[in-house]
């Protein structure tokens, strides 16, 4: 999943976000309720982690505005406040589901399956993806080609989610880089060419018809 995590403490931030990562979800972090509104609004997201008691603008605002121009994509409110009123108001705002704080990691992980399971997300985001014969579930996290099971590492998963996001066009080395490594810089190493091979051998060996091309002097593109 594509997650967008809005939280200002650094250390919970840090915390959340390396664990979505090695479940091998995609991590856009927010440090103030302004910009996480703005990536809300003009990126598309399979779900929002969502700090109540945020600088500048404030998670309940956040909701309230999305919810006001019809994004519906689930919302999990984090916040140190747990009385009955504090749920009901932040249920009430928008959120799909409410989270006090301390938590554990594991609860969290739950709670945003949960979320995933009970609709498509604000645009209608698919929760299985296919392109040919090879297909990726996205709440199971499992990968098949033919019917056949493909066993991926977290990394390999989220590598096999964007390309088929992106099935039919060039995907450059820049944008894997940002979007499966979250590096917005050239740390000039091999480690796309490694994990394209791999990937390549799981999914193509042993077919007919190879599915991962790479395009000299462009990028990769997957499928047709």
């Amino acid at each position: 999943m594509r997650i967008l995590l809005v939280e200002d403490d650094p250390h919970t931030a840090g915390f959340i976000a390396k664990g979505l990562r090695e479940d091998g979800h995609s991590v856009d972090h927010a440090g103030n309720g302004r910009d996480g509104l703005f990536l809300a609004t003009t990126e598309t997201y399979d779900a929002i982690v969502l700090d109540r008691m945020l600088p500048q603008v404030d998670g309940m605002t956040v909701l309230r505005t999305l919810r006001g121009a019809s994004n519906r994509t689930p919302a999990l409110l984090l916040t140190a406040l747990g009385e009955v009123e504090h749920r009901v108001e932040g249920l009430r705002a928008g959120a799909d589901d409410y989270l006090v704080k301390p938590f554990a990691y594991s609860e969290l992980s739950a709670r945003l399956d949960s979320l995933a399971r009970r609709g498509t997300g604000g645009s209608g985001e698919p929760t299985r993806l296919r392109v040919d014969d090879l297909e990726l579930d996205l709440l199971k996290r499992e990968a098949a080609r033919d019917g056949r099971s493909i066993e991926l590492q977290p990394r390999e998963f989220r590598l096999l989610e964007y390309l088929m996001r992106q099935a039919g066009r060039v995907v450059t080395r820049t944008m894997l880089l940002e979007a499966v490594w979250d590096y917005h810089f050239d740390p000039q190493t091999n480690v796309i060419d490694v994990h394209i091979s791999r990937l390549r051998q799981k999914i193509d060996h042993g077919h007919a018809t190879a599915l991962l091309h790479t395009v000299r002097g462009a990028g990769y593109r997957l499928g047709d």
